[in-house]
């Protein structure tokens, strides 16, 4: 599955638009390598994205098929970290 694609259907980012955008930005690396929109994902891949205030990393743990409801969204990772960046 493609990166943005698995973003916006796991709800870590709102909007396939945005991972997109995301990628473009050199926001997104997948097992500490940047990542294009198109890369594709696998189960066990790492995956770290840089957003405005924090870093958030999370490891694959399903690749889903088609729609997710909302509430088996976060089944599909694990949070390994999440630091908040600060801009002093």
């Amino acid at each position: 599955m493609r990166i943005d694609k698995f973003l916006k259907i796991s709800r870590v980012i709102k909007r396939r638009t945005e991972a997109k955008s995301a990628c473009e930005n050199n926001c997104v690396k997948i097992n500490d390598r940047i990542a294009k929109a198109g890369d594709t994902i696998r189960i066990f891949d790492t995956i770290e994205i840089r957003f405005r205030h924090k870093i958030l990393e999370i490891e694959v743990l399903k690749i889903p098929e088609g729609n997710v409801p909302v509430s088996s969204a976060t089944q599909l990772y694990r949070i390994i970290k999440e630091e908040k960046i600060n801009f002093d």
